[in-house]
Order: structure tokens, then C-alpha cells, then sequence
């Protein structure tokens, strides 16, 4: 889904600073929403802070600029998320750094407390997800955990809009902290070294003489514009003569050193007491990610949506806004208007007309689309909110594997059945460049985005549950068969991914609200003046009379090939545009009676393979350059045609819906 936030006001540059920093899924959205009263979308998988978030908060009558940074595993790069966040501690002067973590993996986020400690930046340690932590057992000793790195620790549960207050009262008078830690001699003689040579920075020399030491090559930049070239080559000798000392490379060696006192300080902080789960939920923990029973408890939340989206979305509520507030209201009101104020046929045609902007193009937006996609919407939201959706990325992490991916491609995948062009953005969170085009690719290929699923589902509410399962099978089978082959195509190496589970829980309602208010915000002005002018379009080409032409044209195709009607190949053509508008077309014509179930089944593959919207095929330039992105929509396309046909001869062979 398409990640919504409002643009940002300008927040004066002579503010104070106050930066976001952790690791992925820990809430740092959630506390920055809280912070400035902005709505950010608060999502519980990781990777989904890709881009920089500001915003402006007022704590104890002053303003403060409050930066959302991307989520991180490490503060030495692996990914675009990492080196954002990296670059914004090298180059920005903050007032004061948050590091929000989430109490039930304070591990993890106690890696991140060691190197926020070297850079001897102004520190507040936010010990997050409190509740979740204490229902498994987990309880901190926060006054320990503060004196030892001598800074400030608070508590919050952001979902619960807790622990806020002491966030702030300590975020405004942060402590550098005077933590020490010696790793080896051979490390510190050379870190040592390194930082005699190095410049005055934002952060500490000697936290970059570290990374130097690890390997950190996205630093080179940095190095070239603050060194001369004679300092560099010191440095990278120094590094050189360091590495030759060992027989792993440094980065492990130094990742070694700060787990292995990460151990020591978490053995200092935690308590552990019997797990205070409830049942339910830890039921449901336990079987969203097993092997086999997680295959059925998916099968049960599909056939939910199924039932929620495709028989009361689009069945009881497509009818009330298509025949009631449209058919009986707003269309005959609009056509007297029109008639009695417009005397030119053009005009009338042009707004009233077969192909008019407001009985197709509003029509299909708001009384066919809108309300299909906003209870698509409230189950996505819900699915999210739950902790569902990073739980379903861990279950089909083995079937990814297969496609030389791991789980943290499953993350796009999910995003994609919200919008495949944001989807194809938050690609960057994956580390190699051959993951990220395979998932660009499968992005394009195979999965509907939300607004598309909508109609989809809306079909089939009209249609045997068989029909939407010979869909699904189709498509989950033409994206392990894709991607299987492009991992063995593409060259480049696979990269390995641990994926932190949240656990099951209770959606809150206010977020549910939030999230499907923000997307359909985002749908209405996205989408309709996409319809507006996908209509323009098909009047245009009905006028100049293209559009009998491309039917007879593409009739083979459409005719032949796939078994459809030939009116379907305007729906086809405006897919491009955007996949829902497509889908929407066939909606009508299987309103129309013109589709048997058969057909539905064809033409709803068809369209989803079909090549990606014109915003997608944008992003996939944007990210991949113009040459990737018609390469693959000259693959998507003829691809997309020989499934439906082959489906339609398969269909018909078997005699599955005759």
C-alpha cells in the first residue's frame, strides 16, 4: 500500500533537532506521530520508513524539527534505509538523538545503544512496546540500564499513547554518554591511528575510525571531500595492515566484540518472569507462521476478505452508491442539468455521455471503485495493525527462498497489495541489486494493488469460490515460476535476513480509522483524475473512431487468443493507465452479462499480469532506468496474453466452469 503522509510544513532550519533513530518495527512512527499530532502511517513490519519523515513539535513552549529516521540494523550501511540514517548522524548536528527500542528484542536495539555511544551524540534511550515485553516475561531495569550509559531511559507504549510525556520532559535536556568500551589492542591501536588522521565531525572520530575498520565503503564520499588523497591512502593502509591481523574479516571481528557485551549488559538489565500471553493470542502467535497449520489460517483470513470485500463490498455496497445514490440521484440530476444548461452535443456527450467524465468516469470511481477499495482498506488496515502481515512474510520466507530471496523481499511483496508503485520505492530496504530487481519485476508482473484486488474481489462475489481460487493458484504459480527463473538469470548473490516478529495483537480502532482515511484520501486524489482522463482517452478514441479500429485489431488477441468479447479490449488498454480502471471495465461487462465465470477467470489473470500501471512503469524507470523498465513491460506483456490464453484452452479442456 501506498505509504501516506502529509507533505511537510517548512519547519525553520534554526530549530532545535530532535532525531528518531532505532532499529525497523520498533514504533518510531508511532512516537513521531504522537510527538508533532502528524499522521504518519504506522505499520507493525519492518522497512517500511524508507524515505525521511519531518515534522514540528512543541515541547515546553519551544519548536522543535523532530526527524523520523529510517529504521536500522546497523549504523555501518548494508542497505539505502541504513545510509540515510548514518549520513543524517554524520552530517546533521542534532540537539538531541531518540533511540526508541523495543523492549521485548532489547538485544537488537542495544547494538545500535553501543555505536550511538562511540559518536558521542546528546542520547535519550525509549524503551517502547512495555506491555509486550511484560506479557512475555521481559521486565528492564530501566535505572540500571540509564546508569550505565549515563543518559536518561523512559518507557512508552506508543500504541497507547503512554509514556509521551516523560519522552519529552527528557528530550529536551539529552546527556552525551560517557560509556567507555576497549576492544581488542590490535583494533585500538589502529582506530587510534585512523582517528589522528581524520577531521572534526558531527559525531565522534573515533566512532568513524570504527567503521573505517569495518569495512564501511559508503564513507569513501564523505573521506574524499573532508581528506586529501595522501590522508586517504594513510587510512586505508592503517585499515589494510589492521585486517591482515585476522583471518575473518574486521567487520565480524568488531560485530563480535559489541555482541558479545551486548550480552553482558542485557544479563544486567532484564528479568525474566513466567510469560503473561493470553491464550488466544498465543494461539494465534503460534500458528500465523507455522509451516503447515499458518496455509489454512491464511485460506481462512482470504475467504474473510473474500467475504467482506467481494460480497458486502462490492455486492451490497457498490449496489446502494451504483443503483441508488448514482442511478436514482446524482446521474438523472447531472443529466438535467447538463441538458438544460448545455446546448452543444459535444459537451453533453463529453460529460453525460457513454464515455462522459461523470457517468463513467465518476461512476466507476466512486460508486464501483471507492466503495470496494475502502473495505479492501479496512481489512488491510486491520490485517497490519494486528501484526498479521509481517507474520504471513515470515510463514512464505521458505517459498522465497526458492527464488534467491529471503524474507525481507516478502516485505515489498505485502506493501505491493497495497500499491505496486510504492512497493517498487521500499525495494531500496533490499541489499542487493539483483533482489531488488527480481521484486521490481514480480512487482510489475503479479500482484494487484489494492484498488485492483477490490474490484477483483468484487467479481468474484458474483462468481463460485472455485473461480477466485483457479485465480490465486494461477497467479502464485506464475510468480515461484518467474521468479525461480529470473534468480537463476540474473546474476548477483542473495543476501541472509533475520525478521523480527511483532506479536498478534488487538487492532486499535483509531488506527484502523487513520490508515483507511489516509488511503482513500490518497485513492480519491490519485485515482479519479487518472479515471478523468483514462475517460477523455476512450471518448477521444471513440470520436476519432481508434477505438472500433484497436477493438478490430486486437480482436485476434482478445477473441482468439484469450476467448473474451471483443468490448473488452478497451478495458485493456485503459488498464495501462491504471490497473483498477481496467478492472473496473470488465466489472461492467460482467454486470452486462457479457462475461461467463470462464471468462471472469480469463480476463481477471489477463488484466493482473497485465504490464503495470503508467505511475508503476514511472517508479520503475525512476529506480531502474528506461532501458530495465521496457524491457520488462516487453516481457509483462506478450507473457501476460500467452498465460490467459493457455488458461482459457485449460479451462475449456477440463470444462472446470462449463
Amino acid at each position: 500500500m501506498h505509504e501516506h503522509c502529509h507533505k511537510d510544513k517548512e519547519v525553520k532550519s534554526d530549530s532545535p533537532t530532535i532525531c528518531l533513530v532505532g532499529n525497523p518495527n520498533v514504533g518510531k512512527s508511532a512516537i513521531f506521530g504522537l510527538l508533532t499530532g502528524r499522521y504518519v502511517t504506522v505499520s507493525n513490519y519492518p522497512g517500511t520508513t524508507v524515505e525521511l519523515t519531518n515534522g514540528e513539535a512543541l515541547i515546553q513552549r519551544e519548536k522543535y524539527r523532530i526527524i523520523d529516521t529510517p529504521g536500522v540494523n546497523s549504523l555501518i550501511p548494508m542497505s539505502e534505509d541504513e545510509k540515510v540514517t548514518r549520513d543524517i548522524l554524520l552530517d546533521k548536528k542534532s540537539e538531541t538523538i531518540v533511540q526508541v527500542i523495543d523492549s521485548k528484542n532489547i538485544k537488537r536495539g542495544l547494538f545500535i545503544t553501543l555505536q550511538l555511544t562511540e559518536m558521542k551524540v546528546p542520547l535519550v534511550i525509549d524503551l517502547n512496546m512495555r506491555d509486550e515485553a511484560s506479557n512475555r516475561g521481559i521486565d528492564i531495569e530501566e535505572a540500571v540500564l540509564g546508569n550505565i550509559f549515563n543518559v536518561d531511559v523512559v518507557s512508552s507504549i506508543a500504541v497507547q499513547k503512554k509514556g509521551i510525556s516523560s519522552l519529552k520532559r527528557a528530550a529536551v535536556k539529552p546527556r552525551v554518554s560517557d560509556y567507555e568500551y576497549t576492544y581488542d589492542d590490535t583494533i585500538e591501536e589502529y582506530a587510534a591511528r585512523i582517528e589522528a588522521v581524520l577531521p572534526e565531525a558531527n559525531i565522534a572520530k573515533r566512532s568513524i575510525a570504527l567503521m573505517i575498520l569495518a569495512g564501511d565503503s559508503t564513507l569513501k564520499k564523505w573521506l574524499l571531500s573532508n581528506l586529501s588523497k595522501e590522508d586517504i591512502k594513510d587510512i586505508e593502509s592503517f585499515r589494510d595492515s589492521a585486517a591482515e591481523k585476522y583471518s575473518q574479516p574486521l567487520g565480524v571481528i568488531i560485530s563480535q566484540q559489541r555482541l558479545k557485551l551486548v550480552e553482558t549488559i542485557a544479563a544486567a538489565i532484564i528479568n525474566k518472569s513466567t510469560p503473561n500471553e493470553k491464550g488466544l493470542s498465543n494461539f494465534l502467535n503460534e500458528v500465523t507462521t507455522h509451516p503447515v497449520w499458518g496455509f489454512p489460517f491464511l485460506f481462512l483470513v482470504l475467504y474473510a476478505l473474500y467475504e467482506f470485500v467481494g460480497v458486502f463490498g462490492a455486492g451490497t455496497m457498490v449496489d446502494f452508491f451504483e443503483s441508488v445514490i448514482f442511478g436514482e440521484y446524482l446521474n438523472p440530476w447531472v443529466e438535467k442539468i447538463v441538458l438544460s444548461l448545455v446546448p452543444i452535443t459535444f459537451v453533453q456527450e463529453l460529460l453525460i455521455g457513454e464515455y462522459g467524465i461523470v457517468t463513467m468516469a465518476l461512476t466507476y470511481a466512486i460508486a464501483i471503485i471507492l466503495p470496494i477499495t475502502a473495505t479492501f482498506f479496512i481489512a488491510f488496515s486491520i490485517m497490519e495493525d494486528s501484526g498479521y502481515l509481517p507474520r504471513l512474510a515470515a510463514m512464505l520466507n521458505r517459498v522465497f527462498q526458492a527464488m534467491g530471496l529471503n524474507g525481507k523481499a516478502v516485505l515489498p511483496m505485502v506493501l505491493g497489495l497495497g500499491c505496486d508503485t510504492m512497493a517498487t520505492l521500499t525495494t531500496r530496504i533490499l541489499d542487493t541489486k539483483k533482489e531488488r530487481l527480481i521484486v521490481i519485476l514480480l512487482l510489475a508482473l503479479g500482484v494487484p494493488c489494492s484498488a485492483q484486488i477490490g474490484v477483483i474481489l468484487g467479481m468474484f462475489g458474483n462468481q463460485p469460490f472455485s473461480a477466485l481460487l483457479v485465480w490465486l493458484v494461477t497467479l502464485i504459480a506464475v510468480i515461484l515460476i518467474v521468479g525461480f527463473l529470473a534468480a537463476r538469470i540474473i546474476p548477483g548473490q542473495k543476501t541472509d535476513f533475520i525478521l523480527e516478529l511483532p506479536p498478534i495483537r488487538m487492532p486499535q480502532l483509531s488506527n484502523v480509522l487513520i490508515k483507511t482515511l489516509g488511503r482513500i484520501e490518497w485513492y480519491l486524489k490519485e485515482a479519479v483524475p487518472l479515471f478523468i482522463l483514462g475517460t477523455l482517452i476512450l471518448f477521444a478514441a471513440d470520436k476519432l473512431k481508434i477505438l472500433p479500429f484497436l477493438e478490430k485489431v486486437c480482436s485476434p488477441i482478445i477473441v482468439g487468443v484469450l476467448g473474451l468479447p471483443a468490448k473488452a479490449t478497451e478495458s485493456f488498454i485503459i488498464g495501462f493507465l491504471r490497473r483498477d480502471y481496467g478492472a473496473a471495465g470488465l466489472f461492467k461487462l460482467q454486470e452486462q452479462g457479457l462475461l461467463n465465470t470462464e471468462q471472469v477467470v480469463v480476463s481477471l489473470v489477463t488484466i493482473t499480469l497485465f504490464i503495470p500501471c503508467i505511475a508503476n512503469l514511472f517508479m520503475i524507470v525512476k529506480e531502474k532506468g528506461v532501458k530495465t523498465a521496457l524491457l520488462m513491460a516487453a516481457f509483462i506483456f506478450p507473457f501476460s496474453i500467452l498465460v490467459g490464453g493457455v488458461l482459457h484452452r485449460v479451462l475449456l479442456w477440463w470444462g472446470i466452469f462449463s
